[in-house]
């Protein structure tokens, strides 16, 4: 599977309006960060959790032992684009603390059990899963 041509037709297709083959819609996000190597613009289609008014993301890399890319992006620039349902805006970038960490992660794997395996693969890399708020910019 090449996952950057899978990305760039969800992308397409997310900013099309219409069907997400294979995903469910409501569940996505488009993400653009700032790469933090490059300066460029760089986005990444990706699951989205709503907690309340509150819309998360989840750094997971299926457990990998680093952080994914857009997340050490955000960690150099939390300013980010955000594209979710019809609405597009700027947003800052916060990853949780503490308890709020802990209730969300527990929330999460009640909603996502897939993501007690990714947690088992990172912990073995001692690696904490960062959860992102998508915070929007006044």
């Amino acid at each position: 599977m090449d996952v950057q041509e899978t990305n760039r037709r969800v992308i397409e297709q997310f900013r099309a309006g219409g069907e997400v083959d294979g995903m469910h819609r409501e569940r996505l996000v488009l993400l653009t960060t700032t790469g933090r190597t490059t300066g460029e613009p760089r986005t990444v289609p990706m699951m989205v959790h709503r907690d309340g008014d509150r819309l998360l993301v989840v750094a997971s890399n299926i457990g990998a032992p680093k952080h994914p890319d857009w997340y050490l992006n955000l960690e150099a620039d939390p300013r980010v684009t955000v594209e979710v349902a019809d609405r597009k805006f700027e947003a800052e970038a916060l990853p949780l603390l503490g308890a709020d960490y802990v209730r969300t992660w527990t929330e999460l794997e009640e909603h996502y059990p897939f993501l007690a395996d990714h947690l088992a693969k990172a912990r073995q890399a001692k690696r904490v899963i960062p959860i992102v708020e998508l915070s929007e910019e006044d």
